[in-house]
This record gives C-alpha cells, structure tokens and sequence, in this order.
C-alpha cells in the first residue's frame, strides 16, 4: 500500500501450510524449483489406492461363465458319444464294418494318443480358437469310436439293451452324484493330484495285465479299482473347475481342457461300469 511522501512495499505473508523453497537463480539443468506443500490440507492420493481392490463378485462371475461352458461343452461330447454308440449297435452293417476291420481301434487309440499329447504340450492347441476346438472333435469323435466299438462286442442287440442302457444309468447317478459331492465337499482333491496320478498308473499296468491273464475274477477286480479311481478323478478334475478355496484351480482359459478331462472321466466311469455290469456277457 503507498503512503504519501513514502513508498511503503505491502507485506506478503506466506501460508503457513506451504514452505518457500522457490530459487530465482535457475541451475545448470535449467529446473526452477516449485513451491513444496510441508502440510497440505487436502490429502495427497496415492494413484494405486484408485485402483479397485475387491474383485471377488468379477472373479465369481467369470467362473460361473467359466463352469456353464464347460457343462455345455462336456455335454455335447456326451451326446454325440452315446448317440454314436447307440448309431453303431443299431445298425448292423456299420456294427459289422467295424468287427471286420478292427485295425481302425487302433488308428483310433493312437489318434487319442497324439491329440491328447498336442493339447498338453501346446497351449495354442488348448485355447487358440478354432484349433481347440477342432482338437475337441478329433478326440471326441475317436473316443467315441472306441466305445461304440466295445460296447459292439456284445452277443446281440437284447444284451446291449439290458447292460449298455444300465452302465448309462448308473454312470449318470454317480456322476451326479460325484459332482454334488465335488461342489459341496470341504474335501480339497485338488492337493492329491499326485497320489491320482500314481493311482491311475497302477490301474493301467493291472489293464495291461488282464490283456494277457484273462480271468473274470481278475478283471472284475480291475474294474472295480478303475471305477473307483476313476470316480476320485472326476471329483478332482471337477474341483479343480470349480476354483474358490481349493489349493489349485484351472484358468478359465482352459475351458477346452477342462471339458476334455471331465469327458475322459465319464467316458472312464462308464466302461469300467460297462465291464462290471455286463460281466461274461
């Protein structure tokens, strides 16, 4: 404010909230500094703390997404799987064609053989669209060769009538009833993956055992521990679907995987189921 006969230079006070730390004289990388708040009224937010740090209801959805097209997908396989085995018994002359020309089980199992190692060595074979999904129908339609095929070695149509349409039935409780169980259970299976795998080995070598020793004794008992590893197998592949609190989960990227484990299962349970219920037939 001027005075008269007295230039007086008004008073600029600072806020006590900021420190001047402003330098007229520029340095040799030419940065003025700026004024520094010490105490800011306003807080200062860290850009991380905008970030949403609940995704829970995300995750649960995507899941759920995740579990619907794994259903949808495994459920398609297993229509096409039991409508093929039903195509091949009905039919005499397809039915025929394969008992003269069984070298095409074998074309069959080896095909099995390299989708399956294609599809675990190659992530592009499990989720790069469409080759998953023609990977998918490769190994659907060859599996389903190979069980209309055995489910074929039966004496006549009235047999495959009373125990085929049986190991169907049963094999759709248990599996019901093994998914309820998966879901519900406070079991976690998906920990003793590697026991599984021990386990599935050993039912393998006893397979390859009533190839050679063929005793009905033998090969119902080994019909009875498949069906059994088997059923543990789907409660663990399952778990692993479902994610949530189990120590291990499969990525929703997996939904091709996912499917094709959970089919092998059911596919596993029924022949084993097959082999018990038909017995010497």
């Amino acid at each position: 404010m001027f005075q008269q006969g007295n230039l007086t230079k008004p008073q600029t006070v600072p806020p006590s909230n900021y420190e001047e730390v402003y330098n007229h004289k520029l340095d040799n990388s030419g940065y003025v500094p700026s004024i520094i708040p010490t105490s800011p009224s306003v807080p200062v937010i860290d850009p991380e703390d905008l970030e949403p740090k609940n995704f829970s209801f995300n995750d649960q959805s995507v899941r759920r997404a995740f579990i619907r097209k794994v259903y949808l997908i495994l459920m398609g396989q297993l229509c096409f799987t039991f409508g093929m085995v039903a195509f091949v018994l009905f039919h005499e002359p397809t039915l025929k064609f394969i008992q003269r020309n069984s070298f095409l089980v074998t074309i069959a199992l080896v095909t099995l053989l390299v989708v399956v190692l294609a599809m675990a060595c190659c992530d592009s074979a499990r989720r790069t669209y469409p080759t998953n999904f023609i990977c998918l129908s490769i190994f659907t339609f060859a599996e389903s060769f190979v069980v209309a095929a055995i489910a074929g070695r039966f004496n006549s149509q009235t047999v495959f009538t009373n125990v085929v349409l049986m190991a169907v039935g049963i094999t759709a409780f248990l599996c019901l009833v093994l998914t309820i169980f998966a879901m519900q259970s406070k079991y976690d299976f998906t920990a003793c993956g590697g026991i599984l795998l021990t386990a599935l080995v050993c039912v393998v070598i006893f397979g390859f055992i009533t190839i050679f020793w063929n005793d009905y004794i033998l090969r119902t008992t080994y019909a009875c521990l498949g069906a059994f590893v088997a059923c543990l197998l789907l409660i663990y592949d399952t778990q692993l679907m479902m994610g949530g609190d189990h120590k291990y989960s499969i990525s929703p990227e997996e939904y091709i995987f996912a499917a094709l484990n959970l089919y092998m299962d059911v596919v596993r349970i029924f022949l084993f189921v097959l082999t018990l219920v038909g017995g010497k037939k």
